[in-house]
């Protein structure tokens, strides 16, 4: 089979890789619907994180069964699924617990960028539409297998409550379904932090009610301004660099909660800051599968269309093109075709 390989920073390549294959019993085989190129797929394209030797890329994904292994009764060959980035047998305490992002047993996902996937410990990660949806959910479901669940886990963990506001700090695809979240869980002022004119578009149109273009202290001194002097209940944190934890934490009302959901690069935390500030900070891998089953019901029923964050669609053999273009923010997320 053919899929997506990295190199080096900014070399990633399409070529021949091996077969998806049945390893353990608990393993299923997919066939990719679709898949996409993901806003952290871009840390080790810039050279932020170490590459080592090539490897597969890709860790969203929609597809249907191929193959199954003899551990797995709940899906069969021929159905759609949606699984999640990080893959939890779904027992385990943790997971029992809400967080299978944490799962004893976890295993992340690392080769979706191809026309079949492994999808280890599939038993407690896929789950299956009723029947195979058309074609037009397909984006918003492959959203939900990552950047929606995680959007809703940013708002989930800044404890967004209906009549409160919300600020969102990060305008990727994250950031933007992290608006979906907090009007779905009923803010009644969603602030986007955004310089780019497509993503505030975008924002607005899932519900942010206010665009601020600012960034670091002048970001927080014109959310200060927009709140009265005091902060915002909620902040989403959807990129993960030094100066966007910041700027989050500093965003916050005292008693207010920031929910972290961008993978950190060269965050430190001031202990003493944190302490005196009253802050509550929350946080880490999105616990997908918990939400899978609501977030899946909402796309097709048309109550909320993630699938909007794609702007860009290419075929699968491009997918060096769909790097390259949200790397220089050409597009918000490439959506690859196998």
């Amino acid at each position: 089979m053919r899929g997506a390989m990295i190199y080096a920073p900014g070399d990633v390549r399409f070529e021949s890789v091996d077969d998806a294959k049945i390893l353990r019993p608990t393993d299923v085989v997919i066939r990719t619907a679709v898949s996409c190129v993901c806003g952290s797929d871009l840390w080790p394209y810039r050279g932020a994180e170490p590459i080592g030797d090539p490897h597969p890329m890709g860790h969203e994904y929609v597809g249907f069964v191929e193959e199954v292994g003899s551990g797995v009764t709940s899906v069969k060959p021929g159905q759609f699924v949606v699984g999640s980035f990080a893959t939890p047998d779904n027992t385990c305490a943790n997971c029992k617990n809400g967080f299978q992002s944490n799962c004893l047993h976890r295993e992340f996902m690392s080769t979706c960028q191809a026309e079949y996937v492994r999808i280890p410990n599939a038993q407690g990660t896929l789950v299956a539409t009723d029947e195979v949806p058309d074609e037009k959910f397909w984006p918003g479901l492959l959203a939900v297998s990552d950047v929606m669940g995680t959007g809703w886990w940013a708002a989930d963990a800044a404890e967004v409550k209906p009549g409160s506001t919300a600020v969102v700090v990060g305008d990727g695809a994250v950031g933007l379904c992290g608006v979906i979240a907090a009007k779905e869980m009923g803010a009644e002022r969603i602030i986007a932090m955004s310089r780019h004119e497509p993503r505030q578009k975008l924002a607005l149109e899932f519900g942010a009610t206010d665009i601020v273009t600012e960034r670091g202290e002048e970001g927080v001194a014109r959310i200060k301004e927009l709140t009265g002097g005091i902060g915002a209940d909620s902040v989403l944190e959807c990129v993960g660099t030094a100066q966007a934890m910041q700027q989050a934490l500093h965003s916050a009302r005292p008693g207010g909660s920031v929910g972290f959901v961008g993978v950190p690069h060269e965050v430190v935390l001031d202990g003493q800051e944190l302490f005196f500030s009253h802050v509550g900070l929350r946080g880490g891998p999105a616990p997908v599968r918990r939400y899978l089953p609501d977030l899946i019901d909402r796309v097709l029923t048309g109550r909320i269309d993630p699938g909007k964050v794609f702007d860009l669609t290419l075929p699968l053999s491009q997918v060096a093109e769909g790097y390259k273009a949200m790397d220089e923010r050409r597009a918000i997320k490439t959506l690859l075709n196998p």
